[in-house]
């Protein structure tokens, strides 16, 4: 894959519920927690892939939209295991 594609992918994160993480996660061979924020409902992230950031974990009710598409996740409140 081309390094300036990977560069320019990024996701737009809206919050449906408050408290949603946003963590970042590390390239390379060990993954690690790099950052992370919490949007209240109706909060906006922009978040960019960089040569530091190989994966976006969000835990809690947003909306993600992508390149490729829309994505909802669920509310942590009513996941199955619950």
């Amino acid at each position: 894959m081309n390094d300036k594609k990977i560069l320019n992918d990024f996701v737009v994160i809206k919050a449906i519920e408050d408290s949603v993480n946003v963590i970042g996660l590390t390239r390379g061979t060990d993954t690690k927690f790099h950052h992370s924020e919490k949007l209240d409902s109706g909060e906006v992230m922009i978040a960019q892939f960089t040569e530091h950031t190989s994966a976006i974990k969000i835990r809690g009710h947003a909306k993600v939209y992508t390149p490729f598409g829309e994505i909802e996740s669920d509310s942590k409140k009513n996941s199955p295991d619950k």
